[in-house]
């Protein structure tokens, strides 16, 4: 495996891992055994991770992306700390499963948005096949 290779394989599971920490954030957030304070912040963190405005513009070369890296990781081990550790296992636990369920409901829900969009454009491609026949 190429450097580069290893490179992305490690971001991808960074990502993953992200993503994973902040949907089981949320399922802290609904769990009454979450202290308010812990829940507050946890929110908050879940708000801004899946946010589309960044604190920092992305636009803005290096920094932009400084959110990205440093302060939605540090929000979530912040936030981690806050609530119990049983509590915030058996929330890992089902965000595992529960993302590895909408996995494959991806796939289905993209097979039939790929297999709408080749109807439109065969459609379109029959459309001007007649229209230039004419």
């Amino acid at each position: 495996m190429k450097r580069s290779d290893s490179f992305l394989k490690n971001r991808r599971q960074w990502a993953a891992e992200i993503k994973q920490q902040t949907y089981a954030l949320y399922l802290a957030y609904k769990d009454p055994r979450v202290r308010w304070h812990a829940k507050l912040f946890g929110a908050l963190v879940v708000a801004y991770a899946l946010s589309p405005i960044d604190l920092i513009p992305d636009f803005i070369p290096i920094l932009g992306y400084l959110d990205d890296f440093v302060l939605i990781p540090l929000g979530i081990a912040l936030a981690v700390r806050m609530i119990p550790k049983d509590v915030m296992q058996d929330c890992r636990t089902k965000a595992r499963s529960e993302m590895m369920v909408r996995k494959r409901k991806n796939w289905v829900a993209g097979s039939i948005v790929i297999f709408i969009w080749l109807c439109v454009l065969a459609l379109i491609a029959v459309t001007i096949f007649k229209r230039i026949g004419d």
